[in-house]
């Protein structure tokens, strides 16, 4: 059963649970429910407002039966953050056909699933996911929590500007088992235009943005960059506007791992950001929001503020958020810039081996000590598998300083998770109207936001703590990383999606609210989040609650429409 407590719909909540012990009969004596409210400029600031989605004319082969699924007497939660309200869902060719009550006793449906007792959302959207649709197209971990929808191509990587098309019919043929959504990646785009590793220049910075509207012509809903990676670290601001403004002109997002996220120069790469957005007229985004080593909820609210002036000024400003607080990444993060590309790192570890072992150590001991770094890949020569120990674990093993293990590891020898996030912080961020969900996690990831993001946001948040009403953080997971992403726009998409409503996408997560588990953890990643009943990708079920439906994914790779 839905726990009142959730939010103050008493009189919604009420009726779920007399539907739920009703004769199927009685389904349909009542009228729709209205639509939801428009926002008018008397809203309330402080609570999210109802997105005003596009209301489609279904088409006439939706309008009757035969109907593929009824999803019946579930709680709808659809996406927009309107209230939730008791009804059923029919689907067809999929797309949703009809939203409202129906006599389930007078319809033709091939299937149907009683969710009475359940809530029923759109299928959630990733903002920034990872993994190869290609190699791996099952996608599990993110089916189990509910998500539909991954955008990949994120912190600067990707597919190349020139054969994006044809990436996107190889993801097509792969069958994925959700859709999948692509960015193009600067550091990348730096690679395939041969800038590399080169100072910026006007020439370069044009050649750049030629493959940007190329690769954007052929389905990219927007640019990635990674400006702590390289050879994202090289480009300046004249480089970022200029790749920013084909992005603007097709109305797509920049999302960009901004340039450092340590609590003493997180605030200038905001402002780096904003100015990006501002000198191109794009919408920009920060990808997985965070204070490295910052404890102080005030700097994130802060934050938030930097952007809102930003908002007030006319620029178009989001961000998203894991729920954990140990970040992942490639160990060439503890690594000064001199002993990385291009710079040849063997040359640096025989001229300057004192100074980058000091340098790691420092660097480490700031960043909460060797205790705080957990391998999830790497191997060392006296040690084996680095994956599931600490480095002061390893050092300890080895009788070795904990610099030279990472000297011999080196800057691209193992990723980690580093323990450097506040709780606080995190959930300030969390809760900011602008700032949508995201796993920035993969099926092989060592990190447990790849299984359990989505889940954790449920069963934490939403129901021990009550931070964030059922409404609120499934607008966040679905209608608003619509929204910024543009997969909410019938102009830019062929099929809308991201929130329950008649003609758009039938890509619906059913799942029992305080069954929602997320159980990976550090030491065992790979465990599938639990609480999901069964999920819809484009109209088939793809999830029955066990486990993934027998057969090829019913995902597919999603093209922005040119402009």
């Amino acid at each position: 059963m839905i726990p009142a407590r959730i939010r103050s719909h008493a009189l919604a909540l009420a009726a779920t649970l007399l539907l739920a012990t009703a004769p199927p009969f009685l389904a349909g004596c009542e009228p729709d429910a209205p639509p939801p409210p428009e926002l008018t400029e008397e809203a309330d600031e402080t609570e999210a407002p109802v997105l005003e989605v596009a209301e489609l004319e279904v088409p006439p082969e939706l309008a009757v039966g035969p109907y593929d699924w009824l999803i019946h007497g579930g709680l709808v939660v659809d996406g927009t953050g309107a209230p939730v309200r008791p009804t059923d869902l029919l689907l067809k060719n999929g797309r949703i056909a009809h939203l409202g009550e129906v006599d389930a006793d007078t319809l033709e449906v091939a299937e149907r699933f009683d969710a009475r007792g359940l809530v029923v959302a759109p299928g959630f959207i990733d903002a920034h996911a990872h993994g190869s649709p290609l190699d791996s197209p099952t996608f599990s971990n993110f089916l189990a929590m509910g998500v539909t929808t991954i955008l990949l191509g994120q912190d600067g990587g990707g597919p190349a500007a020139r054969s994006l098309a044809d990436h996107l019919d190889m993801v097509d043929e792969a069958r994925p088992s959700v859709n999948v959504a692509y960015l193009l990646g600067h550091n990348a785009l730096r690679r395939e235009s041969g800038v590399e590793y080169d100072d910026p220049s006007p020439e370069a910075s044009e050649r750049l943005a030629e493959l940007v509207a190329l690769g954007m012509d052929q389905g990219a809903f927007g640019l990635s960059t990674g400006l702590e990676y390289d050879p994202g670290t090289q480009a300046d601001l004249d480089e970022l506007a200029a790749i920013a403004r084909p992005v603007a002109e097709r109305d797509g997002v920049v999302m960009s791992h901004m340039r450092n996220e340590d609590a003493d120069q997180v605030e200038a790469s905001v402002a780096e950001l904003l100015e990006q957005g501002h000198r191109s007229g794009a919408h920009v985004h920060a990808s997985h929001l965070k204070v490295v080593l910052g404890s102080d909820p005030g700097q994130a609210r802060r934050i938030l503020e930097q952007m809102a002036e930003a908002r007030d000024e006319g620029l178009q400003v989001t961000a998203d958020v894991y729920p954990y607080v140990a970040s992942f990444t490639g160990t060439a993060i503890l690594f000064p810039d001199w002993a990385r590309p291009p710079n040849v790192y063997d040359q640096v570890v025989r001229e300057r081996r004192d100074e980058l072992l000091d340098h790691l150590r420092e660097r480490v001991e700031g960043r909460n000590g060797p205790d705080a770094t957990l391998f999830g890949s790497g191997e060392l020569a006296d040690f084996g598998d680095l994956g599931g120990s600490t480095l002061a674990e390893v050092a300890e093993a080895t009788g070795r300083p904990f610099p030279e293990i990472l000297l011999e590891i080196g800057p691209s020898g193992a990723r980690a998770a580093y323990f450097v996030m506040d709780e606080a912080v995190m959930t300030t961020f969390l809760t900011d109207l602008h700032v949508v969900v995201s796993s920035d996690g993969s099926p092989t990831m060592q990190h447990p936001r790849g299984y359990g993001a989505f889940a954790r946001v449920l069963r934490q948040y939403v129901v021990e703590e009550e931070l964030l009403g059922l409404e609120e953080a499934v607008r966040k997971m679905s209608g608003l990383t619509a929204r910024i992403t543009g997969l909410d726009d019938p102009e830019r998409v062929e099929v809308p999606r991201g929130v329950l409503q008649p003609g758009w996408a039938a890509d619906v997560a059913v799942f029992e609210l305080e069954a929602v588990r997320d159980r990976a953890t550090y030491e065992a990643p790979h465990q599938t989040a639990e609480g999901m009943r069964g999920v819809w990708v484009n109209g088939r079920r793809a999830w029955d609650g066990a486990g993934l439906m027998p057969g090829p994914g019913h995902g597919r790779a999603l093209r922005a429409v040119p402009r």
